[in-house]
């Protein structure tokens, strides 16, 4: 069914429900007002796709009210104008406002129809263009082809079918808003809109209007949910979330409506939300700084992104392919690894993960010389990084890490050590952890260790 949602606005009933019966045959949302005042409380109510407006009205005039929207910036989707009385004049004035197209009543039910797809199909083209234009650098990253990957896009896939809410774990930079796009683009709302949200670069006095919108009188500003409608809504980092917004926030997918800031109206939202944290939540929840209820909420199905340096086998891929993005986007010089760099870079610790050799491979090819980018150059790029290569004699990678992420790599570390002495025995663990063993079991959970196939 199509999901885009038009408002009507005409002063005469038989009009609007005729319009209104013959977008509804087609699979379209539609709400109708009869006048300005009642236009105006609609668009409070939902963020339409498109606009069908009535020239002359009793209070005010459609050329007027869609003055009034284009001077204050609230023309938000294609208007069509319909006037059994027009003239050319009219039709030129409604145009240099912003309106699509010109009806003349009667309507012609094949023209009415044919020009609200047309509209529709241009406002979706151009909104793709400044998708395209504002995601100009970006690229379809891959995570890997490892096995661990392999079974980890597996379970995004089947998730994808579900409209059900996801939550990303995982260390900065390791993958979790490609894996979050994967989860869109394998899902019914592949159609829809992916909208992300980093909550680490939002501040806590305007989060909520972020979110939510906000209204001014008659001025509306969309929000994050509005505009991520049928679509996807990624939340980067909820963690750092502020605790108003978590309380809101909760409301709303809860009920599938909300209030903008400022507004009194309900405004529905029927969006997927799929979050990420480098934290550990339920920890998190234990101490206070995060909602049980909103967890739980958002932890419907939890996927776990591994460090890239626990699959060295996935690296070698991406360093070749941001090798090759990296060549053709910024025009550079060929160039290629040696094997012995290669190596290198394949046992070092990647502390930044994904994030730390997309930079890696960018800087060595705008500043390195020649064909081949050898083992020196490579050591000399990497600095005092270079001594982070995993081997027996070094300190733990963890060390350089922030006191929160070194913890859970420790606790990784610890809880896989002593699992492999145990046979994989949950309980044995429990004793010698002293931890209770439900909390254990949810604390592997978090942590991404699979114990069974210890047994």
């Amino acid at each position: 069914m199509n999901q885009s949602h038009i408002l009507v606005i005409d002063d005469e009933p038989d009009i609007r429900s005729l319009i209104r019966d013959i977008l509804e045959d087609e699979g379209y949302e539609v709400s109708t007002a009869e006048n300005a005042a009642g236009a105006q409380k609609a668009r409070h109510e939902c963020r339409h796709n498109l606009i069908l407006l009535d020239i002359w009205m009793p209070d005010t005039d459609g050329v007027t009210l869609l003055k009034e929207w284009s001077t204050t910036g609230d023309l938000s989707c294609p208007v069509i104008m319909m006037s059994g009385h027009g003239t050319v004049e009219t039709a030129v004035e409604a145009t240099r406002l912003g309106a699509y197209d010109f009806l003349e009543k009667p309507l012609s039910i094949a023209k009415l129809l044919l020009t609200v797809e047309r509209a529709l199909e241009t406002e979706k083209l151009k909104q793709e263009n400044i998708d395209l234009r504002q995601f100009s650098n970006a690229v379809q990253e891959p995570l890997g082809s490892s096995q661990a990957i392999k079974q980890l896009l597996e379970q995004a896939r089947r998730l994808g079918q579900h409209d059900t809410r996801v939550l990303l774990t995982g260390e900065p930079g390791s993958g979790k808003e490609t894996l979050a796009r994967y989860i869109h683009e394998h899902s019914t709302r592949k159609q829809g809109p992916f909208i992300e949200l980093n909550t680490g670069v939002i501040t806590s006095s305007n989060a909520l209007e972020e979110f939510f919108g906000r209204e001014e009188g008659d001025s509306i500003h969309y929000g994050l949910l509005e505009k991520a409608n049928h679509g996807t809504l990624f939340i980067d980092e909820i963690g750092d979330m502020d605790n108003e917004v978590q309380h809101r926030l909760l409301s709303a997918l809860e009920s599938r409506s909300f209030q903008r800031v400022g507004g009194s109206e309900e405004v529905k939202a029927d969006v997927r939300v799929i979050a990420s944290t480098r934290q550990d939540l339920e920890e998190a929840v234990q101490q206070g700084q995060f909602r049980q209820d909103l967890y739980y909420l958002l932890n419907v199905a939890c996927l776990h992104l591994p460090p890239l340096r626990e699959r060295k086998d996935d690296i070698p891929l991406l360093l070749n392919f941001y090798l090759q993005h990296y060549i053709k986007r910024e025009n550079l010089p060929k160039r290629k690894f040696t094997v012995a760099a290669q190596q290198f870079l394949s046992d070092y610790a990647w502390l930044g993960n994904i994030r730390e050799l997309r930079n890696v491979v960018q800087r060595l090819l705008i500043l390195g010389i020649g064909d081949e980018i050898g083992l020196t150059e490579v050591k000399t790029t990497l600095g005092e990084s270079a001594r982070s290569v995993i081997t027996s004699n070094d300190i733990p990678v963890f060390y350089d890490l922030p006191l929160k992420d070194a913890r859970a790599q420790f606790e990784k570390a610890y809880l896989d050590y002593h699992l492999d002495q145990h046979d994989g025995s949950v309980t044995k663990l429990a004793d010698t952890a002293g931890v209770e063993r439900t909390h254990l079991y949810r604390k592997l959970h978090a942590l991404g260790i699979e114990f069974r196939g210890k047994r």
